[in-house]
C-alpha cells in the first residue's frame, strides 16, 4: 500500500489523436518532447498549404532544417566517435610485449605474449609462475605508463 510521499506521480496528458492516463513523470518529458516535435513537423505543412507556387528556391528552403539537423548530429556524434576509433586503432597497432594495459573489464596487467587477435596478460605472480588470462585485443582500453603496476 503506497503511502502519499511513496506514490508515484500521475498526470493526465491529452494528445490530438487519444487521451493517455496515468502516466508517470519520467515518461511523461518524453511525451511532451514527442508532442511538441510532432506540432513543429504539422505547422510546416500548414504554412506550405498557404504559400502560393514556389520558386525552386521554395524546395531548398524546405530541405534547409534537414540539413542543419545532419550538419549538428555529424559534429556532436559522428565525428568525435571516428575520432576515438582511430585513436583506438593507433593504440591497438602500437601494442608490445611488456606494455602494462587495463582490458576493458577494468583488468590491469603487462602483455606477455601477443597473437593478431588476442593478447596474454600477466596478472598477478603465484608462488614463482605467473598467472595469465587472455584478452581480445580490441578490450585493451588503455597503456599505462611503465611502472605503474610496481606502484599500486
Amino acid at each position: 500500500m503506497y503511502t502519499a510521499a511513496a506514490r508515484p506521480v500521475c498526470v493526465q496528458v491529452l494528445f490530438p489523436t487519444r487521451a493517455v492516463s496515468h502516466v508517470r513523470a519520467p515518461v511523461l518529458a518524453s511525451r511532451i518532447l514527442f508532442h511538441i516535435i510532432g506540432v513543429i513537423v504539422l505547422i510546416t505543412p500548414a504554412f506550405a498549404q498557404t504559400a502560393a507556387a514556389g520558386g525552386p528556391e521554395s524546395g531548398l528552403l524546405s530541405f534547409l532544417p534537414l540539413l542543419f539537423m545532419f550538419a549538428i548530429m555529424y559534429f556532436l556524434m559522428i565525428r568525435p566517435q571516428i575520432k576515438k576509433q582511430k585513436e583506438h586503432k593507433n593504440l591497438l597497432d602500437n601494442l608490445q610485449k611488456g606494455d602494462e594495459v587495463i582490458a576493458a573489464g577494468g583488468m590491469l596487467g603487462r602483455i606477455s605474449k601477443m597473437t593478431d587477435s588476442y593478447v596474454t596478460l600477466e596478472i598477478a605472480t603465484q608462488g614463482d609462475k605467473p598467472v595469465e588470462v587472455q584478452v581480445q585485443r580490441a578490450a585493451v582500453a588503455v597503456v599505462l605508463p611503465k611502472g605503474t603496476i610496481k606502484s599500486i
